[in-house]
């Protein structure tokens, strides 16, 4: 690994630390705001974070290449537009279900069960007509004891803000889909820079519908706020966009992982938030699939291959 990937390593970990600690944020944020003022507050500093990002990437590109990364006929800009629409509305239900549970549960437990997307993502796809590898039904099993032994104690029910939070990761598994449909037809940090007013836009007309803010509350909630929409969503997202390049997909999938680790971690210095060994079992089971789950399947297949070579002759 060169100079360049480590660094890159080393921003995606700092993504990961920003984001795991992003749910510390919304833990406090939720003790003074409803989940929609929340939420609509660090969606509009998201998306304003990312319009100099924007800024910036295209007078580069302009002065590199002479070509604009703004969209120019009216398809792109109608393409673009519908992109962030439905990956708005996406981010807006799975981001308002994490604010509600993040309220109602440990910033430790939302931090791994909103990671288990990384398995559900896959299943969906079934229904998209794409073969599930066995290697994802193994590491689904492993991710439902890891569920169980961190939610159900004394019982075989969730709590709400469990119920909530693992709602949440079936939505983002649908918000990755929809990324996944509309980036590769347009530029990803405008797509998200759209997604996030949207997010905003919806969640301001129901906290005018179902909440009731006053501008002490806000006040009590405006560092949570302002971390969890100029770092976790402006910053954050910046920082992935530019660690991502050139850096192997499995490395840089495999170090973001550590946002739930680091949720935990942060739960526990800033909050007070522990966890008792059997939710810490879970916790690494959990782990243990969401990391297998990334892990290319060459990897194995070359391992079964050396394991089923015959074995060299001893030297004489």
């Amino acid at each position: 690994m060169d100079t360049k990937q480590i660094r890159n390593t080393l921003l995606l970990a700092l993504t990961a630390l920003v984001w795991g600690s992003a749910f510390v944020a919304q833990s406090v944020g939720a003790e003074h705001v409803g989940p929609f003022t929340f939420l609509a507050s660090r969606s509009y500093l998201g998306g304003i974070v990312l319009l100099p990002v924007i800024a910036a990437m295209n007078a580069r590109s302009k002065r590199s290449s002479g070509v604009s990364l703004l969209p120019k006929s009216s398809g792109d800009k109608k393409r673009l537009l519908l992109g962030g629409i439905s990956c708005g509305f996406f981010l807006f239900l799975a981001s308002t279900a994490q604010q509600i549970g993040v309220g109602a549960t440990t910033a430790a437990k939302a931090g791994f069960i909103t990671s288990m997307y990384v398995l559900i993502v896959p299943i969906l796809t079934l229904f998209m007509g794409r073969k599930v590898d066995k290697k994802i039904w193994l590491c689904v099993v492993l991710g439902v004891i890891g569920l169980y032994l961190l939610c159900m104690v004394g019982g075989l029910s969730l709590s709400r803000g469990d119920s909530m939070v693992l709602l949440c990761a079936f939505l983002f598994s649908g918000h990755i889909l929809m990324v996944d449909h509309f980036s590769p037809k347009m530029d990803g940090v405008q797509l998200s820079c759209i997604q996030f007013f949207v997010t905003a836009l919806l969640s301001t007309i129901c906290m005018l519908l179902f909440e009731s803010p006053t501008v002490a509350d806000l006040q009590a909630a405006a560092l949570p706020i302002l971390y969890a929409g100029i770092l976790s969503s402006g910053v954050g997202y910046t920082l992935q966009i530019v660690a991502q390049k050139g850096l192997n997909p499995t490395i840089a999938s495999l170090t973001m992982s550590l946002e739930s680790v680091f949720s935990a971690l942060a739960g526990w210095v800033l909050l007070g938030q522990g966890l008792s060994l059997r939710e810490l079992s879970g916790c690494a089971l959990m782990f243990a699939a969401i990391v297998l789950a990334q892990l290319p399947d060459s990897l194995f297949r070359r391992r079964k291959a050396d394991d089923a070579a015959p074995a060299s002759p001893p030297n004489s």
